[in-house]
Order: structure tokens, then C-alpha cells, then sequence
């Protein structure tokens, strides 16, 4: 995967952080974080079984459009939550290293 579309996770995650600082009424996002955590995990839970049910019978396209639903509203959930991206990141490392020791990675 190319670097700059990893970049972009990052200027998402600041957009969300922007919304939820200095809401705007015109924002999907902003609404979306005024609408609570309640709100935000069930969207991530459809995105998932959208993702999932697309991957099993949907076209490439509906099946990236769906990954890019599920990640942006992910991205909402853990802004959200006080966490980041990198946090879950630090976390698949942390596995990584523990898998590559002789642990499980799981």
C-alpha cells in the first residue's frame, strides 16, 4: 500500500478531531458525534456487516466503499473514545512481537 493513502487516515482523523471541536451544522460528522457513542458503535456494527456481506457476494467497488465506511466511521468511534488510530496500531505491534517470540499473537 502506497504511504500517501495511509497519510490520509491521519488527515481524517484530524477532520474528525476538527468537527468535534468546533462543530458545524452542515457536518455528517458532527451530527454523528452529537448523536453519542450509542449511535456511533452502531454505525461501525452496520458498516461491519455491510463489509462483511459484500465480501462474500458484493463487487470489488461496493466492497471497498463499504472498508472505506467502515474505517471512517471506526475513525469516529475512536475519536470518540479518546483513542487514535496509532493506538490500535501500537497494539497489532505489540502482538506482532509477542507472535514473532513463539506467544499468540490473538
Amino acid at each position: 500500500m502506497m504511504q500517501r493513502n495511509i497519510d490520509f487516515l491521519r488527515t481524517l482523523e484530524q477532520v474528525i478531531q476538527d468537527r468535534a471541536t468546533s462543530p458545524s451544522d452542515n457536518s455528517y460528522t458532527s451530527a454523528l458525534l452529537r448523536a453519542g457513542p450509542k449511535r456511533i458503535a452502531q454505525k461501525v456494527g452496520e458498516e461491519a456487516v455491510e463489509l462483511a456481506l459484500a465480501s462474500v457476494s458484493g463487487e470489488r467497488q461496493e466492497q471497498l466503499d463499504e472498508t472505506a465506511d467502515l474505517l471512517y466511521h471506526l475513525l469516529v468511534l475512536l475519536n470518540d473514545r479518546g483513542l487514535c488510530l496509532a493506538d490500535a496500531v501500537d497494539v497489532l505491534e505489540a502482538r506482532h512481537r509477542h507472535a514473532g517470540s513463539g506467544e499468540s499473537a490473538s
